[in-house]
């Protein structure tokens, strides 16, 4: 390896350098004493037409360390012996802390000149990556060297810049910045406006040019103007000399100009000073509502039902600037207009949504009804009503094996005011299970006739057909129903009925003998509590009997619909759900209907997922009362399919296992045997005979198998508004017709008297809750002279007394 050493600083290296002693016998201690620099030595060497050592090494594939490991074996020494492990001294810990603070360093410098450096290599390795935006127009091969150093330049102007402080300042506009469009250019210019707090304006506003300036107060300094009656300073900057002009004017220094050659070109930034010499003000001309629905525009959309007042505290306090309340008002209204959709426009691309719909829900029926136009030619339409039926929910219905419809309508809220007519079904777990709903003009019969036409077209419903419907006694309705379906069962919500009998009686009696009537299985019993019913009063027997009882009481109902339901509360609840979408444009309006059927259907979804057996949650929890009430009856069987059950307080029915019926009526009616059927079952079984498990009793209606069919047909979603076939019908739907109503338009329903004092009881107990003492409300005066009733003492006209007597205080 020393020979090997020799010949290659001999013959290469060993040439330049000064005070070489080739007797040397140590080549480190000549290399430490010249300080020998081999990086330096290539240079030189290589500048004197030398070659490069490197060159060298590549050549003979000379490696010094494979030289040195080799050098060692052959020597079989080991570097560790050369060690002297009795005199080596340890590392000493020095604190770099101390050392920092006995030095003194320039430390601000230093930081100073490493970020720049860090830059300056972070920006060429930037420009050196070049990499191709997929988004931009240009490419870096169209451009020349001038343009790509003018963009260069532009693109270090518009970064961002860090103040002493350490705040990271974003500028607002440079020199040569460029904007699309002058819309872009303005909007920018009012924000700057409302960030700065500054009365921004327009001097030039044409198609060519746009000119900016600052129009604020400047502070007053000794009663005059700042430079107001002071000489003009001379100033060497020709920018300087320009400001304080303006300043002797009475004028902030504030000034944008951008400008465009041609219609086709951008708008660029030619002039900019961006000195404000002005005070700041709370009242900014620029913020206007438009300006102010912009910004609030996500807000709006994430809590449309934010008060006007909690926005306009927000908006104060994150701007500082002052905003009227009707200003606020405005802005909500135009960002609410622009997120939930306008009203008028939406009826123009009805046809759109309902082509999306039927494309992505197949056998989904959706129909427009039109008002008729006397001129054909007419290219526009006028609006009038619309139906939709999802195909899933009507496989679904099918597939749930139950005839039974409610039907019901609720008001819509925007400016084209309107009824929202709905057709909801009952589930295997008698839960709500929307079926179809349309937009009409009003809730009369033609649109009830209508939309049961489009009803039974669904359903394949007929004029003989043994349906069961449930509403109330709403006057369009009612003739609609027996005209379209004189075969079906129609049953009248028990609810309006009691409101309409609480116009003449109100006491509470009247609801309970109601009640009774109407909960009544049997034709004898139903009789019976009729005759109580006289005995209490005969006017308000006499006024129920003129309904006939087919409509309301158990006793004349069929057991077609495998429901005992005397209420409508399947539409008042699937109502209630839509209330936060009744005040939206069309589109807005049915896609909130639709998205809550989509969503409902998962939720039952996860609630059907963790049932264990073979019915429903309802259906187990109806069959588990009647067995627990089956212990106490007695069954006895006459040798065929009939047995005599025999009960607690007379309680004596026949249970009929051939036909799966009881006298009772209560098994035919709900299609869950009742409590004399699981005691004749248990009689049965007691007795050997052949007895299936319960639930095989209980009508399939109720079965978990039955629910997930049911559910197993799914809403799908639909895209957005651009993706949207086109229609190619030649006319265009307008808004229907609409008289606007003088006040204020009112969102709330009228309330039943009812539902008013149940709401004031409410509110009472409230207050009860909260003073510890009872209210006197609806209670009657008694005054303290005469005794009498419906005053009080100071009001007291002697009303109570009789003559020739005196009462009162003596």
């Amino acid at each position: 390896m020393n020979n090997v050493m020799e010949d290659f600083l001999n013959a290469e290296l060993m040439k330049g350098i000064e005070g070489f002693d080739p007797f040397v016998e140590n080549m480190e201690d000549f290399l430490d004493e010249e300080n020998f620099n081999v990086e330096d030595m290539c240079v030189d060497n290589e500048a004197e037409g030398g070659e490069k050592v490197q060159d060298f090494l590549d050549e003979e594939t000379v490696n010094l360390e494979d030289m040195c490991f080799d050098n060692e074996a052959e020597d079989g020494e080991n570097l560790e012996d050369f060690f002297d492990e009795e005199n080596m001294i340890s590392d000493v810990h020095v604190d770099m802390d101390d050392f920092d603070i006995s030095i003194e360093t320039d430390e601000h410098v230093l930081v100073r000149d490493n970020t720049m450096t860090t830059n300056v290599d972070v920006e060429d390795e930037a420009d050196d990556i070049e990499v191709i935006d997929n988004e931009e127009w240009d490419s870096f091969g169209d451009e020349s060297d001038n343009d790509s150093k003018r963009k260069r330049i532009m693109k270090n102007l518009g970064k961002d810049k860090t103040c002493s402080e350490g705040h990271v300042h974003k500028p607002s506009f440079h020199v040569g910045q460029q904007y699309k469009s002058k819309k872009e250019l303005k909007d920018r210019i009012d924000t700057h406006a409302l960030e700065t707090r500054r009365n921004l304006t327009f001097s030039k506003n044409d198609k060519f040019r746009l000119t900016a300036f600052c129009a604020g107060n400047l502070p007053d300094v000794n009663g005059d103007r700042a430079g107001g009656s002071s000489k003009v300073k001379k100033v060497k900057s020709k920018v300087k000399v320009k400001e304080v002009n303006e300043v002797g004017k009475g004028k902030c220094c504030w000034k944008l100009h951008a400008s465009r050659a041609t219609e086709d070109d951008d708008w660029v930034v030619k002039t900019y000073n961006h000195n404000h010499i002005c005070l700041q003000s709370r009242d900014i001309k620029l913020c206007t509502a438009t300006f102010i629905s912009k910004q609030i525009m996500d807000q709006v959309e994430s809590n449309p039902e934010i008060p006007v007042r909690a926005l306009q505290d927000q908006l104060q306090k994150k701007y500082e600037v002052a905003l009227s309340i009707d200003k606020v008002f405005r802005a909500k209204a135009a960002a609410t207009k622009i997120v939930v959709g306008d009203y008028t426009k939406q009826y123009a691309i009805l046809r759109d949504y309902i082509l999306e719909l039927q494309a992505t829900n197949p056998e989904t029926t959706a129909r427009v009804d039109v008002y008729s136009e006397p001129n054909p030619s007419s290219p526009t339409r006028q609006f009038k009503r619309i139906y939709v039926c999802l195909g899933a929910l009507k496989k679904g219905f099918k597939a749930g094996m139950r005839d039974f419809l409610g039907l019901d309508g609720t008001f819509m809220k925007g400016p084209f005011p309107g009824q929202v007519l709905t057709a909801v079904g009952v589930d295997s777990n008698n839960g709500i299970y929307p079926l179809a709903y349309a937009i009409v003009e009003a809730e009369n019969t033609s649109s009830w006739k209508w939309f049961l036409d489009c009803l039974g077209e669904d359903l394949d419903l007929h004029a003989n057909s043994n349906f069961t419907f449930i509403s109330d006694r709403q006057k369009g309705l009612l003739p609609a129903i027996s005209q379209k379906f004189p075969c079906a069962e129609h049953r009248f919500c028990l609810k309006h009925i009691y409101e309409n009998m609480r116009k003449y009686w109100k006491t509470r009696e009247y609801k309970d003998h109601l009640w009774k009537c109407a909960t009544a299985t049997t034709i004898p019993e139903f009789e019976r509590f009729m005759r109580e019913f006289s005995f209490f009063d005969m006017k308000a027997h006499e006024w129920l009997s003129k309904i006939p009882a087919k409509h309301w009481a158990r006793s004349h109902f069929t057991g077609r619909a495998v429901s005992d339901m005397l209420l409508n509360n399947v539409c008042e609840v699937f109502n209630s759900k839509l209330r936060n979408g009744r005040d939206k444009p069309i589109i807005t309006s049915l896609e909130f209907i639709r998205e809550y059927l989509m969503k409902r259907i998962c939720n039952v979804m996860k609630v059907m997922n963790k049932c264990n057996g073979p019915l429903t949650p309802t259906a187990t929890k109806i069959l588990d009362t009647n067995i627990k009430n089956a212990s106490q009856y007695t069954a006895r069987w006459n040798g065929l399919h009939k047995y005599q059950v025999q009960g607690p307080w007379h309680d004596q029915h026949v249970v009929d296992m051939g036909q799966m019926s009881c006298s009772c009526r209560k098994w035919e009616l709900t299609g869950i045997p009742c409590r004399h059927a699981i005691a004749t079952i248990n009689e049965m079984a007691d007795n050997g005979e052949t007895v299936k498990e319960m639930y095989t009793y209980v009508h399939k209606v109720y079965w978990l198998e039955t629910w997930k069919t049911a559910y197993s047909f799914k809403v799908d979603p639909i895209k957005g508004r651009s993706m949207w076939p086109r229609s190619e019908c030649p006319t265009v739907l307008t808004p229907p017709p609409h008289h606007k109503v003088v006040g204020r338009p009112k969102k709330k329903r009228k309330q039943s008297e009812d539902e008013r004092k149940f709401t004031q009881s409410q509110k009472g107990s409230q207050n009860q809750s909260q003073s510890q003492k009872l209210t006197r409300k609806f209670v009657t005066v008694t005054c303290g002279k005469c005794k009498h009733k419906g005053h009080n003492s100071r009001t007291c006209k002697g009303q109570g007394r009789v003559e020739g007597t005196s009462q009162g205080r003596v």
